[in-house]
């Protein structure tokens, strides 16, 4: 994990849900949270919640947010922004006790276990500390995410990106040798049936598993048009008309697993 430490000690993670393609990620992530958050004031642990933009939209809802993350960095930022519960902790080994909570975020640390044992035992914790009939929203990277930046962003005429995207493709494993920003850093990128059978083995029900994005993200143009309402609201649209269309799945750089415990 000292690699994946040291990349968000040095990038600004506290700004990538507010700036680029990440401001529809998070209008959607909080478009589909909202369909399956029990009412306020119930109880979300937000695991990997990193500076807490969701903790603090959440606690201005009225919900009780906790928040956990393995980057000090980014449990000082959160303590900064209001969060009143913060942790620092490993997703894999929350100390949390059994069903104290009714909601689990989990929308970053799937990302970065490469080892599909460790991402179930995440998802296992999350599954522990859940009351019966709760829920966990757990985030993965598309394995087609590194693909679709490529021709989005012209990254295909970078030859050190080559070996990086071929890997990424055959293995859904991510590496980053250069430790160039841009490419981030350790992670492991997920089929959707990865994702859902790695929510099951947990033990949860699978409630529902959606592209985040969706195809909005790749609009020419993409800032100028979220900065319009009237455009904004037609991508916002978009990912919602297309979001059970198998055949666009792979485009969203993010999916999104709904799972309850029984």
């Amino acid at each position: 994990m000292g690699q994946v430490t040291a990349h968000y000690e040095s990038v600004s993670e506290e700004a990538r849900l507010r700036t680029g393609f990440g401001v529809l990620e998070f209008a959607r992530s909080q478009e589909i949270l909202l369909r399956y958050l029990p009412p306020a004031p119930a109880v979300v642990l937000d695991i990997g919640g990193a500076a807490g933009i969701y903790s603090t939209w959440l606690a201005s809802l009225g919900y009780r947010a906790s928040l956990l993350d393995l980057v000090y960095k980014h449990t000082a930022l959160a303590r900064a922004a209001g969060v009143t519960s913060v942790v620092q902790g490993d997703a894999r080994a929350l100390p949390y006790s059994d069903a104290c909570s009714d909601a689990v975020l989990l929308m970053g640390p799937l990302y970065h276990l490469t080892e599909r044992s460790c991402r179930v035992r995440a998802l296992a914790e999350a599954r522990r500390v859940l009351r019966p009939g709760g829920v966990v929203f757990a985030a993965c990277i598309c394995r087609y995410a590194s693909l679709m930046a490529a021709l989005a962003l012209g990254l295909l005429d970078d030859s050190s990106f080559e070996p990086i995207l071929r890997r990424n493709l055959d293995e859904g494993q991510h590496r980053n040798p250069g430790s160039d920003p841009l490419y981030f850093t350790t992670a492991y990128m997920h089929l959707p049936q990865e994702l859902r059978d790695e929510t099951e083995e947990a033990g949860f029900m699978i409630e529902d598993l959606l592209p985040v994005e969706g195809p909005g993200w790749l609009a020419k143009n993409f800032e100028q048009a979220w900065a319009d309402e009237t455009q904004k609201k037609r991508l916002l649209d978009i990912a919602r008309r297309v979001e059970r269309e198998p055949a666009l799945t792979g485009v969203s750089p993010h999916l999104l697993a709904v799972g309850r415990r029984q």
